[in-house]
């Protein structure tokens, strides 16, 4: 009986009633009515979300110049590209917020939707989260269709496989994933389909939002999908085999499964000579390291292992700290904290106030510091150099992480000195060793160890190296290409 009262009535001014129900009495539900012949036929939509051009052109002037002819399917009269037949009521008020068009007649001849969605206009920028000098500068942006076509113009392979889900009860937001048939393991990508159509939630209104309701362990502080606003890293990833994860509204774009390293690679290191981006990601993982590690090392050093410093160093250190009355524990914490308040205060503030806060109040609060006897000049230098280390990484959420890791080593070193950073460092890769992404391990290919894979994950060698494609997707297709003969500067085929 319940199905019974969800069902279209044929009476316009029932159905009418049912659409303002529906929709909880929306202002912005505009009805038009058209008398064919005998009958009426009404016009239902949102009027901030259709284009009103194509619905005075493609559906309104049809149905004044209707032509009763038999033959004729009446989906056949309206030149929209979208038409669906719709039975239920509910159907007809949620496809009403997409942007389409309900039409219906009083002989329910006409009864079907017709899109004519007009999305809000915002051209594609330029990148600035990932911003780089070589390769595209093109970067993603809220409109779920735009992002669809940028990808499309860039991979146009009959290959590149696209399903549209939906995630939400109360807020139904469109996710599109997008595959390269032959190079993605097919239980990967069931994986992720079963994952997003499982959720029950209320709505999704960000690829943040998604990736933290799909990713494999809830507690950790490591990112394990990479996001990212570039057409040039997506591209590259669907052509490793991993899945991409558009979510209607938002500008990044979700990249699955990833490893540890995929966090330290940046778009650009194929854009660039392979030796420099051999040492640009190893100078990367160099900085993870010192951003880690250098001001736990200061702390242990001055609090337990005097034996450790230079000869050379222990009359300046001496002398920086004879005007501080905390522990080297303390005086850390007090820095630490201040220089990620600076940070904070900078990325919240307008750009160009943010920007001076940055510079000047680093200055000032710095020499300020000294000055009062709160830190030495030395331990500035240290937690300058490892917070500039930790902005080096190209995705801004690993670099979130290494900053917050660093608390609880720092503290570790206090307690216990070297023995202290070694237990955070112990329990940091083991909790790395166990950690997963979609499934697949997230320190591959370090574990499991893959010596052909490191030609492009730490390292980056020349393409000619690149001819298999990692075994970290499982694809069908294991080659990038194949190998020709050499060619001779005569043109003569070398045998």
């Amino acid at each position: 009986m319940q199905n019974m009262k969800n069902d279209i009535p044929a009476d316009i001014i029932e159905l009418e009633q049912l659409l303002e129900e529906a929709l909880n009495g929306n202002p912005n539900l505009i009805a038009k009515y058209v008398v064919l012949g005998q009958q009426t036929a009404a016009i239902y939509y949102i009027e901030t979300l259709v284009d009103q051009d194509l619905l005075q052109r493609d559906i309104i002037q049809p149905l004044l110049t209707f032509v009763d002819v038999p033959s004729i399917n009446e989906t056949e009269r309206f030149p929209v590209a979208g038409i669906v037949q719709v039975k239920v009521i509910q159907s007809v008020a949620e496809m009403l917020l997409l942007g389409w068009v309900y039409l219906h007649s009083d002989d329910s001849r006409f009864n079907f939707l017709l899109n004519v969605y007009k999305p809000p206009n915002r051209s594609f920028s330029k990148a600035e989260i990932e911003s780089q000098v070589f390769g595209p500068q093109i970067a993603f942006n809220e409109i779920l269709r735009s992002n669809i076509a940028l990808l499309q113009m860039y991979l146009p392979s009959p290959n590149l496989c696209q399903e549209n889900l939906e995630v939400g009860v109360e807020i139904k937001t469109q996710v599109a994933m997008f595959y390269i048939k032959n190079l993605t393991d097919n239980e990967l990508v069931k994986r992720v389909r079963d994952r997003i159509n499982s959720l029950e939630i209320d709505g999704v209104v960000s690829s943040a939002q998604l990736v933290q309701l799909i990713e494999d362990n809830k507690f950790t502080i490591f990112p394990q999908f990479v996001m990212t606003e570039r057409i040039d890293r997506t591209s590259y990833s669907l052509s490793e085999g991993k899945i991409v994860l558009f979510v209607s509204g938002s500008p990044f774009a979700i990249v699955c499964p990833s490893t540890m390293m995929d966090f330290f690679s940046s778009a650009e290191d194929h854009q660039v000579r392979w030796n420099m981006a051999t040492f640009f990601r190893l100078l990367r993982v160099g900085a993870m390291v010192l951003s880690l590690l250098f001001t736990p090392i200061y702390v242990a050093a001055l609090t337990f292992h005097y034996e450790i410093i230079p000869s050379a160093m222990v009359v300046p250190l001496a002398e920086s700290r004879t005007r501080v009355p905390f522990p080297p524990l303390m005086e850390a914490l007090f820095l630490e904290i201040t220089i990620e308040l600076l940070r904070e205060a900078g990325a919240r503030l307008p750009t160009k106030i943010g920007q001076t806060i940055g510079i000047v109040g680093g200055i000032v609060i710095g020499q300020a510091a000294v000055q009062a006897g709160f830190t030495s000049n030395i331990l500035i230098i240290i937690v300058a150099l490892g917070t500039l280390a930790s902005f080096i990484t190209p995705i801004y959420l690993m670099g979130i992480t290494i900053r917050i890791i660093r608390y609880p080593i720092i503290i570790l070193a206090g307690f216990y000195g070297g023995i202290g950073i070694m237990i955070g460092i112990c329990f940091l890769v083991i909790h790395l060793l166990r950690l997963t992404s979609l499934g697949q391990p997230y320190l591959y290919p370090l574990y499991p160890f893959r010596k052909g894979d490191l030609k492009d994950s730490i390292l980056r060698l020349p393409f000619s190296f690149l001819r298999e494609r990692s075994m970290f997707t499982h694809g069908d297709d294991t080659f990038r290409f194949v190998e020709q003969e050499t060619v001779t500067s005569h043109g003569d085929i070398d045998e």
